[in-house]
């Protein structure tokens, strides 16, 4: 495949994507660079074309603004505390990745043949990112207004989902405080394993409790990350409680 094929095969089928994903840009490249994993640059050096991690950077910026400004108007009576782990919980690599389930963007991923035979089109980390570019880009294309619309639609159902089912408290206290009653053990979180550029890596941990593993998670930070073991933790709750009552 020559280089003007390559370039060509890249971008002839933006139409079609836009009108799956239901949105129109201005300026096509943005919309192609969002689409551009790095794995698929490593294969093609020599190619002039840009990838995404640039627009991934600027989209989760965007998208930390945008839905903490959502979430300020429409819940007026959170303090600080409760709106910070209600958009955690809206934004965190896994939810951001079923947002880009929807959209179908897996598919439209230019990814380099190594990534997709190991099943990269499905992995939540690379769903996260690129639909974090796919924001950036539209903020470049069309400004914050753009991006608003489309988080609006997804996120304002979505936090209510999580608040009506509590699922933005705080996983680890709850952890520790249940732990820490039936069995006087304190959970102990450890890292094992990180991916992604130094701008947006990603955090895998691991909750222990007496050597076994009760949960894993995995987020943009070692915080967040630590949060979602916890969740996996409680969210196998019967396990759990078992485990706590053979000790």
């Amino acid at each position: 495949m020559s280089l003007s094929d390559k370039n060509y095969v890249v971008i002839e089928d933006l139409e079609q994507i836009e009108l799956e994903l239901g949105l129109t840009f201005k300026d096509k490249t943005l919309l192609q660079r969002a689409l551009i994993h790095r794995s698929f640059l490593n294969e093609y050096p020599e190619g002039l074309l840009m990838d995404n991690e640039r627009l991934e950077f600027l989209g989760d910026a965007v998208i930390d603004f945008v839905t903490a400004e959502l979430l300020y108007n429409r819940y007026p009576e959170m303090d600080e505390g409760q709106l910070t782990r209600l958009r955690a919980a809206l934004v965190r690599t896994e939810s951001l990745a079923q947002q880009a389930v929807r959209l179908q963007l897996g598919k439209h991923i230019r990814l380099g043949r190594g990534e997709v035979s190991s099943g990269g089109r499905n992995r939540p980390n690379i769903l996260c990112g690129t639909f974090e570019a796919l924001m950036g880009a539209l903020y470049l294309d069309q400004g914050v207004e753009a991006v608003k619309r489309v988080l609006l639609a997804v996120f304002q159902p979505a936090a209510e989902e999580v608040v009506q089912s509590h699922s933005d408290h705080d996983a680890k206290s709850l952890l520790q405080e249940i732990t820490q009653a039936e069995a006087q053990i304190t959970p102990s979180y450890h890292i094992v394993g990180e991916s992604g550029p130094d701008h947006a890596k990603e955090f895998t941990v691991e909750v222990y409790l007496g050597g076994q593993v009760l949960g894993r998670g995995r987020g943009r930070s070692k915080q967040v990350a630590e949060q979602a073991a916890a969740h996996d933790a409680l969210s196998h709750g019967l396990k759990l409680l078992e485990h706590l009552a053979s000790r």
